[in-house]
């Protein structure tokens, strides 16, 4: 017989923000902004002059550099254009386009159109792709055709509990993840806090995952855009080194793997400027990432980025990518460990080892999705209550700690 047990939140190193449990049991941040359309908005209006996005080699090999005020103006003319195009409130409009600039318009575009943007990864099968637009039921595409283009137009009529955002998981068989203005706001100051992110025109985030997924869009450029820092986008690897000298980088995020691809193209630098490496993993790479390499690759940075503070950042789409962090303060972790939760994510056991620290994780929190696109039986299948289940088998200490299980 399968049992449930709870972690409830302790107070962490990363929880400094105000959360407070709601009649569903669940930690709520008190004090977010309406929809993510207004707090970019906002700081829009902060950091109007500030570079919000730069580009370096992309597809054409051009540079390209948007301030906050050029992005906004640009996203809300795509926005136009597809109010043009009979796009509206809760519309689907996919965003399928390579890394660079242009995604980062046409993303917001969607957004501010009132629509629901669907990210459809570059370079995912063409069945695949086909599966993810004809689910998610999509009303429009961003391409790599001419984007729309009309009078600039903001749609700020969304509230917390609203759709904002649908991400599909990866597989043969993905599942469309819906996910609300408060998973992604509360993700967004999860990400601040923990990170300890201060608003400062020198924050410049070299991004490296995939913007197309939960990780890449929802924790390391939305994040960057809160505090009014630059996100960088580098598509050609061989260029990597030169942009985190030339582009004064001072953060870097991106998978395990690949951090691993890079080692080679980063040989020989010494980085003193970086001051934090984000290595963000999910939950399909939990299994199939060995610790081993995970140490080797943990080592190589250190010695690229010396003066860096290196974290561990795990999730799934279904926790807007994030879950458990793990700061690395050069002392030797055990191989197996993944972290603490943070934010408002708190942990839970499932199975008949669950009242001895082992068992399937389980989470839930104001990051944490709510259900599934159109598939209320996946739904009912993966959630007990509240609690997500991730499918992963760890082992929680005394500490709260979360290891991989043995």
């Amino acid at each position: 017989m399968s049992h449930l047990v709870e972690y409830p939140q302790t107070r962490n190193p990363w929880s400094g923000n105000p959360v407070a449990r709601g009649a569903d049991g669940v930690l709520r941040y008190g004090n977010l902004n309406p929809a993510l359309t207004e707090l970019l908005d906002v700081q829009v209006h902060a950091f109007s002059g500030r570079e919000a996005v730069v580009e370096i080699g992309g597809p054409d090999g051009c540079e390209r550099r948007l301030s906050y005020r050029q992005l906004w103006h640009s996203a809300s003319r795509i926005a136009g254009g597809l109010q043009d195009h009979g796009i509206g409130y809760g519309d689907r409009v996919a965003v399928r386009m390579p890394v660079g600039t242009r995604w980062v318009q046409a993303f917001l575009g969607a957004l501010l159109s009132g629509a629901v943007p669907v990210l459809v990864p570059d370079g995912l099968p063409e069945p695949l792709a086909a599966q993810v637009l004809s689910d998610s039921s999509a009303d429009f595409v961003l391409d790599d055709g001419e984007l729309p283009d009309g009078a600039a137009f903001i749609d700020d009529g969304a509230s917390l509990n609203e759709l904002a955002l649908l991400c599909y998981t990866s597989g043969a068989v993905s599942k469309g993840v819906e996910l609300t203005n408060e998973n992604l706001l509360s993700a967004v100051r999860s990400v601040v806090g923990a990170l300890d992110l201060a608003p400062s025109p020198s924050l410049r985030n070299l991004v490296l995952l995939p913007l197309a997924h939960a990780s890449g869009c929802v924790d390391q450029m939305l994040p960057t855009f809160a505090v009014g820092g630059t996100v960088v986008l580098s598509p050609d690897p061989a260029l990597i080194a030169e942009t985190i000298v030339a582009e004064h980088i001072d953060t870097v995020s991106a998978t395990p793997r690949i951090f691993a691809g890079l080692l080679p193209d980063l040989a020989g630098l010494r980085a003193e400027g970086v001051r934090q490496v984000c290595s963000a993993g999910h939950r399909a790479e939990l299994a199939a990432t060995d610790p081993g390499t995970c140490e080797v690759v943990a080592d190589a940075l250190r010695e690229v980025f010396p003066l860096a503070r290196q974290w561990s950042v795990w999730g799934a789409t279904e926790t807007s990518g994030i879950g458990l962090a793990l700061a690395d303060s050069g002392e030797p972790h055990h191989r197996d460990l993944l972290g603490l939760p943070f934010g408002g994510t708190e942990l839970a056991l499932w199975g008949p080892r669950a009242g001895s620290g082992h068992g399937e994780l389980l989470c839930r929190g104001p990051n944490v999705t709510r259900r599934y696109w159109n598939d209320p039986q996946t739904t009912e299948s993966r959630f007990t209550g509240s609690w997500f289940h991730t499918g992963n088998q760890v082992d929680i200490d005394e500490d709260g700690l979360v290891h991989r299980a043995e």
